[in-house]
C-alpha cells in the first residue's frame, strides 16, 4: 500500500470547502429562480384582476395547487421542474385576484398593496440574513411549525362557516409569524446542506413569502383601508 501523499486534514479542508461551494450555488440559483417566480405571479394577479375572476372553492384549489407541487418535486432534477413552478406561481397570481380587487375597491387600495410588499420584502429579507448568519440551529422547528400551519388551516376552514372577523385578524397574525419562522427554517437548511436542491428550496421558500404577503395584505385592508 502507497501513502495517501496529502494529510487527512487538508483532504478534509478540501471537501468542507467544496460542500460549501454546493450550498452556495444552491442558495444562489434559489434566489434567482425566487425572484423570477415573482414574474408570472404579478402577471397572473394582473391577468386574474382584469377579467375579475373569482376564486376556486377550497377543494378545487388544493387539488390544483397540491397537484402543481406534486408534479414539480417529481421534475425537480429537469428543465421541466422550472416550468411547472412558473406555471405554478402564474397559477398562485390568479388567486390572488379576489383579495387584490377587494383591497383596490379601497380608496388607497394601490398603496396598501405597495405596502403589503414592501413589507413582504422586509421580512424575508431580515429572516433570510438571520438563517445565514446565525450559528443557532433552526431545524428543530420544523415539526412545530407544520402543526402551526395544520391548526391555521383547520382555522381557517372552520372560518368559512363562522365567518368571525376577530378570527380572521387572528389567522392573518399567526400566518405571519409561522410563515416568517418558516423562512428561518427552510433558508437554514440549505446553508446547512439539508436542502440540496433549488427548484424544492424555491417552491418552499415562495410558499413562505406567497402567505406572508396575503395575510399581511389582509391585515392592512382591516386596519388602514379607506372607502372614502
Amino acid at each position: 500500500m502507497f501513502p495517501n501523499s496529502q494529510p487527512r486534514s487538508t483532504i478534509d479542508l478540501t471537501k468542507a470547502g467544496r460542500g460549501q461551494v454546493a450550498r452556495n450555488n444552491v442558495l444562489r440559483n434559489t434566489y434567482w429562480l425566487l425572484a423570477l417566480s415573482m414574474i408570472p405571479t404579478v402577471l397572473g394577479a394582473f391577468v386574474g384582476v382584469s377579467l375579475q375572476l373569482g376564486g376556486l372553492g377550497l377543494i378545487m384549489f388544493m387539488v390544483v395547487a397540491f397537484g402543481f407541487m406534486f408534479a414539480i418535486q417529481k421534475f425537480k432534477d429537469s428543465a421541466i421542474g422550472v416550468a411547472l413552478l412558473l406555471g405554478f406561481t402564474f397559477f398562485m397570481g390568479l388567486m390572488l385576484a379576489p383579495l387584490l380587487t377587494h383591497t383596490l375597491g379601497y380608496s388607497n387600495g394601490g398603496t396598501l398593496i405597495m405596502t403589503a410588499f414592501g413589507g413582504t420584502a422586509c421580512v424575508f429579507a431580515v429572516m433570510a440574513s438571520i438563517a445565514t448568519t446565525t450559528k443557532r440551529d433552526f431545524s428543530g422547528m420544523g415539526s412545530w411549525l407544520f402543526a402551526g400551519v395544520i391548526v391555521i388551516l383547520l382555522a381557517a376552514v372552520a372560518n368559512i362557516f363562522l365567518q368571525m372577523s376577530v378570527l380572521s385578524i387572528v389567522i392573518s397574525m399567526l400566518a405571519i409569524g409561522i410563515f416568517s419562522a418558516f423562512i428561518l427554517y427552510d433558508v437554514q437548511r440549505i446553508v446547512n446542506g439539508g436542502e440540496t436542491n433549488y427548484i424544492s428550496a424555491t417552491l418552499s421558500i415562495y410558499l413562505d413569502v406567497y402567505n406572508i404577503f396575503t395575510s399581511l395584505l389582509h391585515l392592512l385592508g382591516i386596519a388602514g383601508g379607506d372607502r372614502d
